[in-house]
């Protein structure tokens, strides 16, 4: 067997908690592999895992809600040219296994499809960007009531206009095994922490949100007391800033992106559009135009697996691939697609590393992983200085994309008015209507600020979620359409 692993710590914890104490073995998974191929597949991969998940919510100064999980199971997968027969149990034994295995084999008789049974990498250098804790562990429940407490304590001491608070806290421990045909075995152990707070602020009648928070793999000392004050501080500025805002004006103007979180835009926008399924299918605004022009000179935008600690990387990606950074525009220049290993096969491209799933019930997919723009060479106070009249969206709230076409809709949650180069007043309601490719090659200035967001990001793709990361720098684009209420 070749085997792929962050470390030997994290191949004995996965092995110990999935396999061991459910009697399996090396040689009986390889024969559960082997009777798949009873019928003609070009591929097939166990997935296991488990997860331990709780999370915690506090509100008008109580801890309101708190939930705790455990889920296990397997996912059995055969592939055959472009079709995938899948099956999974949340049982792991070996007869769940044979019986997921023999469903399989009649889904790859039958066509294509997905039930429920029983209640071409070579390895890459080892690699453990995130320690393999237990982050539901890491503080009994009465800290982790204090922590929430705390931080609302802190948020409230701001100012006096905070009428309400809302906390929650949230840890997981997924161990993941994947066994596959071509004799790969990799193994993960993804610990991942989320702390978020939402504040109102109340003046003369009138209420405004703000929200702030941050995470990443970690455990839960990693929320310190400064994080605290740090995300207290935001959430509060945010709400007050926005008891001030005037309409936002509507029209076509200069718009300026506040570096971090407003890359969502841009993994919205451009990233999905840059998943290998879509570009396959011809369905992506960019099938088909490697070595092309989509973007202004100076944009390069990358996928980043590796950053040590965030909340979108992975040791290796949930089909045993490790994962990397891959480049996808380059000055301006597409140069690649994120894949899996289903789609890079089909392309006859490199996989990247990106193939993701929601949990062992799930096929995986081209996701993904921390998307963000580089850094320029313009310090972000010369751009906006050098903005006569526009807007600067300082972050976002929801969205709306079309990938076929690449057009979007995104809601600023907090966005000033710039006139004269200078900051002028916050507005409220403003919405960046465009398309991704287009908005693009209206990028004028980048700043020198490349920001990564503060570790709250999750991914939706066909049912499933994910959690990812996003960043980029300051940025100017011109003549992007603007929908107001003033």
């Amino acid at each position: 067997m070749k085997i792929i692993e962050p470390n030997l710590q994290t191949q004995a914890i996965a092995s110990q908690l999935l396999l061991v104490p459910n009697g399996l073995d090396e040689g009986k998974l390889m024969s559960v592999l082997g009777s798949i191929f009873t019928h003609k597949v070009d591929y097939a991969d166990l997935y296991f895992q488990f997860t331990k998940s709780e999370s915690w919510s506090l509100e008008e100064g109580i801890v309101k809600t708190g939930s705790f999980s455990i889920d296990q199971g397997v996912g059995v997968r055969a592939v055959s040219g472009d079709k995938t027969a899948f099956s999974y149990s949340d049982e792991i034994s070996e007869r769940a296994l044979l019986e997921a295995a023999a469903a399989t084999r009649t889904i790859a008789r039958q066509g294509a499809g997905r039930v429920k049974v029983a209640s071409s990498t070579q390895p890459g250098p080892a690699r453990s960007l995130y320690l393999p804790r237990d982050p539901v562990l890491s503080l009994d429940a009465t800290a982790k009531v204090k922590l929430l407490e705390r931080v609302e304590r802190i948020a409230r001491a701001k100012d006096p206009r905070i009428v309400q608070v809302m906390a929650g806290l949230s840890g997981e421990h997924d161990v993941v095994l994947v066994v596959r045909s071509d004799g790969v075995i990799a193994a993960d152990v993804r610990p991942l922490v989320r702390l978020s707070l939402t504040v109102i602020a109340e003046q003369d009648g009138r209420r405004e949100v703000g929200s702030a928070g941050g995470g990443g793999r970690y455990d839960f000392g990693y929320f310190s007391e400064e994080l605290l004050e740090k995300y207290a501080s935001e959430a509060v500025n945010s709400a007050l800033t926005n008891l001030d805002a005037r309409p936002a004006p509507a029209g076509p103007m200069t718009v300026v992106l506040g570096p971090g979180w407003p890359g969502v835009l841009l993994h919205e926008a451009i990233g999905h559009g840059l998943e290998g399924d879509f570009n396959r299918k011809g369905s992506s605004a960019f099938s088909g135009r490697i070595g092309e022009r989509v973007a202004a000179k100076g944009v390069t935008v990358v996928d980043d697996g590796t950053i040590a600690d965030r909340r979108g990387s992975l040791n290796v990606d949930d089909e045993g691939n490790p994962t990397q950074c891959t480049t996808l525009i380059e000055d301006g220049i597409l140069t690649g697609y994120i894949q899996d290993t289903l789609n890079a096969r089909l392309m006859k491209m490199p996989v990247t590393g990106n193939g993701r799933r929601e949990s062992f019930a799930h096929l995986p997919m081209p996701r993904m992983t921390n998307t963000y723009m580089l850094a320029g060479d313009r310090e972000p106070e010369e751009i906006i200085a050098s903005v006569k009249k526009g807007l600067y969206a300082v972050n976002f709230g929801g969205g709306q994309v079309d990938i076929t076409n690449g057009k979007f809709v995104f809601s600023a949650s907090e966005a000033w008015m710039i006139e004269d180069g200078k900051l002028a007043y916050p507005v409220r309601g403003a919405t960046l209507i465009g398309n991704g490719p287009d908005v693009l090659n209206r990028v004028s200035m980048i700043g020198k600020d490349m920001k990564l967001d503060p570790g709250v990001g999750v991914c939706g793709k066909d049912g499933q979620s994910v959690p990812v990361g996003v960043g980029q720098p300051t940025l100017r684009i011109e003549d992007l359409t603007v929908g107001g209420t003033g």
